[in-house]
């Protein structure tokens, strides 16, 4: 059993090493976490429903997951070749566009659910 723990204590700490590594070296992410904590802050302050806060954060973690999957896949990639070669670019630009996929969907949740409440804190609803 104890050594059950320390695989379960072990994978958890590979998987954080994982996120600060790819928070340290990768702009993109900062990026989408900064943009998320405004996004929660915002919602917060706009008093959205706790399902519209859960579903933010839903996508919000779409994101940070597709960007942290494309960062390993990039990673790899590296790894197994540094010269050119088609099937690289496709894996690599295949995983950017996961990533912009779900950036996208995010925008439009997040532009869905912020409407009416920016529309009546600016006195225009």
């Amino acid at each position: 059993m104890n050594s059950r723990k320390q695989k379960l204590s072990t994978s958890f700490r590979h998987a954080l090493e994982g996120i600060l590594v790819a928070f340290k070296t990768q702009r993109n992410i900062r990026i989408h976490v900064t943009l998320g904590i405004v996004v929660i802050v915002a919602a917060l302050y706009l008093g959205l429903p706790p399902r519209d806060i859960a579903l933010l954060l839903l996508v919000i973690s779409l994101v940070i997951a597709a960007e942290l999957v494309n960062t390993a896949i990039e990673a790899v990639v590296d790894l197994v070749t540094s010269e050119w070669h088609a099937l690289a670019k496709m894996a690599k630009d295949t995983a950017a566009g996961a990533v912009l996929v779900s950036a996208g969907f995010a925008v439009s949740i997040g532009l869905i659910l912020f409407y009416r409440p920016v529309m009546i804190w600016l006195g225009l609803y």
